[in-house]
């Protein structure tokens, strides 16, 4: 039931956090307790999503229907009394109009619980009065104690024996109020000079703080979350893609593959993303200070460059003041960027939304799940059924919504459409076969797609990647279709306004293993002369984003960017100057392992032995390296074909990248070139598979004439890795020997992988 409070009104008020590791304490007028800062956050998240939108981070009670641990700590009071007590939080569904108050707590003092329920009132953020409490000494345990499982917040309470001292209604983030009752000092604290600071801490964050200190650099990695790898983190799950070490610089890449997950689905298991070894390989780099938990919200400016970034600590509230010549933005949302003024764009229809994933289960018995009337309403037809436990990244919603003002809004709708289909499998049409089904995890983090994007000497378009365009400077391979999400119409029926399901659309024309050259000037900013871009924000069109947005390519930028910051510190110029003054310094630097190191920028650069050997322009094999095998080996990929053939890798033991596989009239034609006249055996790779042919016909063509062959594929081939003779053939040198695989009439799908010639003794 709603309830009213006294008449100072709704109040949209911005906190931030007290400490985590002491008591918070008074100020001149009251007792602020950060929710953050209390000693015990029990089963309560930090959530630090929307400090930029509401003015704080706040603890969530995410428990997925079940009531979390209570959060609690002591608090200190100047004196024992009668106090007025206030709780910033939001009824969560209010603006929704809908029906239930899912996210109710209680505040207990000592142990006892003050007679309001919160968070049952209030669309927007708000301080509630929750009435009065007698406090008998200078020391009291406070608690927050979660009613319902279903995301309750609660970012701040104030005690205050004045019953006029209501909080008051706005505030900056960590402004004089805030400060004074917290008992932080006025000015934060400055921190040592950096080389460069880097804001992010996803793929592209790491990938430049690492490629920069491995430069020589010295660095701060600055992240508001206490994990790192972003949307590829246990977090949000979301696995990494993108091809890596190909195309122009295939050497790029090499430091992601250090850090890449392996998980096997998306959302997978949390330990598939593996958050631990990310922070290992990061801090295992002397030269990067790592600041997790550390949100950056301004900057101190000169002119039409940053001087320093503002960061506070999300657990205890200290500022702290990051001064460098060189600054990175990769926050996705281009925060830096923006509070900084660098020029910036947001495509104002059409945007891709954000991705809340999730997973469910099966326990061994029957497992409840309370009905969800605040929910959206879904039947079991009004959604995509989550197949093999996991509902995956078309679980989008926020098309067109506000990504900057309105992220919680997105995120929120996002769990409503979650917890209503997890309703409609356990309490509607799905009850039957969903008895012993519970809800594993929910992502509570929104994995966003677009925003705004910093604009750089070069705007990368869709025109530039589909044409080929080449620019000088064109390094990163971006490998992913150009992929763009729109919501699916047969789920838009009921919440046409507001979608919360999406489809990819994709666009081919982008070579998947070469990979488009990015060029190097979408890297950093036009008009703020010491500030590059990594991640999403990078200086790209809604069409291009569409190829670079995944994680790894996102990653390799940030190798880019690492070593161009190198040169900046070692040859005293900017951003732009590395392009107009030291190109091909860079583009020999991208040629350098990424294991290469060096102390500072003035030292020489040192290869360890374990650095990776350099690999092909189409990327590492995914199968046998035929640079491995003896004799002459040419690849299904080098081959002349008519006809319609498939590609697949889906069969193990394959030369290089793969293979392909026929039926009807496809023919395929290896052409091989002797040069030491002999005699050779004439290899033919195939895997082995019940629908292959038995009867596949291939033609050797020598100098004696043709000699035609017969291969059952159905069985694994005769010979040594998965090639089967196809007779000994005497070729002079000069020679080009040619062999023709037909697809007609073998009984069954043709398969080619690669021919061998292989020198026989007479």
């Amino acid at each position: 039931m709603k309830k009213s409070w006294p008449g100072f009104g709704l109040f949209v008020v911005v906190l931030v956090l007290a400490a985590l590791l002491s008591a918070p304490v008074a100020g001149a007028n009251g007792v602020l307790v950060e929710a953050e800062g209390l000693s015990a956050h029990g089963g309560w998240k930090l959530d630090t999503q929307f400090i930029h939108e509401m003015g704080s981070p706040y603890l969530l009670a995410h428990g997925l229907g079940r009531p979390v641990e209570d959060a609690s700590g002591e608090v200190s009071f100047p004196a024992a009394g009668t106090y007025h007590v206030y709780v910033r939080t939001k009824d969560w569904v209010e603006r929704w109009g809908a029906e239930g108050d899912p996210g109710r707590f209680q505040l207990l003092v000592n142990g006892e619980a003050l007679p309001e329920v919160f968070g049952d009132t209030g669309a927007e953020w708000h301080w509630e009065y929750g009435g009065t409490v007698d406090i008998p000494g200078t020391s009291a345990t406070v608690a927050l104690r979660d009613l319902t499982g279903f995301d309750g917040r609660a970012d701040a309470i104030y005690f205050t024996t004045d019953e006029n001292d209501a909080p008051p209604e706005t505030e900056d983030i960590l402004g004089p109020w805030r400060l004074e009752r917290l008992g932080l000092p006025p000015e934060p604290v400055e921190l040592p000079d950096y080389d460069l600071v880097v804001v992010g801490g996803g793929y592209a964050g790491m990938g430049s703080a690492i490629s920069a200190a491995r430069m020589g650099l010295r660095v701060a990695l600055v992240q508001n979350r206490p994990v790192l790898g972003g949307n590829g983190s246990s977090e949000v799950r979301v696995w990494a893609q993108g091809l890596i070490r190909r195309g122009k610089y295939p050497r790029i890449g090499e430091i992601i593959s250090e850090i890449a997950d392996s998980a096997t689905k998306s959302p997978g298991r949390a330990e598939e993303f593996e958050d631990e070894h990310k922070e290992a390989v990061v801090r295992a780099e002397k030269n990067i200070d790592l600041f997790l938990n550390h949100h950056a919200y301004d900057v101190e400016k000169e002119v039409n460059r940053i001087a320093g970034v503002l960061a506070f600590d999300t657990r205890t509230s200290e500022r702290k003041l990051f001064r460098a010549p060189l600054f990175v933005d990769a926050t996705g949302h281009g925060v830096i960027g923006a509070v900084a003024g660098a020029d910036w764009e947001m495509t104002p229809v059409g945007r891709m939304g954000m991705s809340n994933m999730w997973r469910w289960a099966e326990a061994e018995a029957p497992v409840p799940f309370p009905e969800t009337p605040w929910a959206l309403d879904l039947e079991m037809e009004d959604f995509p059924y989550p197949r093999e436990y996991h509902a995956e990244w078309f679980w989008e919603s926020g098309f067109d919504k506000d990504p900057l003002n309105d992220a919680e809004g997105i995120r929120d709708w996002n769990l409503r459409a979650a917890y209503g289909a997890f309703n409609a499998m356990k309490n509607r049409g799905g009850a039957a076969e969903h008895q012993n089904a519970y809800l594993e995890w929910i992502a509570y983090i929104g994995g966003p797609r677009e925003s705004r994007r910093l604009m750089g000497d070069v705007v990368l378009t869709e025109e530039d990647i589909i044409t080929k365009r080449e620019f000088p400077d064109g390094c990163v391979p971006s490998t992913w279709s150009i992929d763009l999400h729109y919501p699916k119409e047969q789920f838009m029926k009921k919440y046409p306004e507001n979608p919360f399901i999406s489809y990819a659309a994709f666009d081919h024309r982008v070579d998947r293993l070469y990979g488009y050259p990015v060029p190097y000037r979408s890297f950093y900013s036009r008009n703020i002369e010491n500030l590059f871009m990594a991640g999403r924000n990078i200086s790209v069109t809604h069409e291009a984003l569409g190829t670079v947005r995944v994680m790894q390519t996102l990653g390799m930028v940030g190798e880019v960017v690492g070593k161009a910051a190198s040169i900046c510190i070692e040859r005293g110029t900017t951003p732009r100057g590395v392009y107009e003054d030291h190109l091909p310094q860079l583009l020999d630097m991208l040629e350098l392992p990424g294991k290469a190191r060096r102390a500072t920028v003035r030292d020489e650069i040192i290869i360890p032995a374990d650095a990776l050997d350099r690999a092909p322009a189409l990327g590492p094999y995914l199968g046998i390296d035929p640079t491995a095998l003896s004799g002459i080996v040419v690849d299904d990929m080098a081959a002349e074909k008519d006809g319609d053939w498939s590609t697949s890798t889906g069969l193990k033991g394959f030369v290089a990248y793969g293979y392909v596989y026929a039926s009807g009239g496809a023919t395929a034609t290896y052409h091989a070139t002797i040069e030491n006249a002999g005699r050779y055996e004439v290899r033919h790779a195939h895997q082995p598979h019940e629908n292959r042919a038995d009867r596949a016909r291939i033609v050797v063509h020598g100098a004696d004439g043709d000699t035609q062959v017969l291969v059952n594929m159905k069985v694994p081939a005769s010979g040594e890795q998965g090639f089967e003779p196809l007779g000994v053939f005497r070729f002079a040198a000069g020679d080009q020997p040619v062999v023709t695989v037909h697809a007609a009439g073998g009984g069954g799908a043709v398969h080619t992988d690669a021919i061998q010639l292989v020198r026989v003794r007479d």
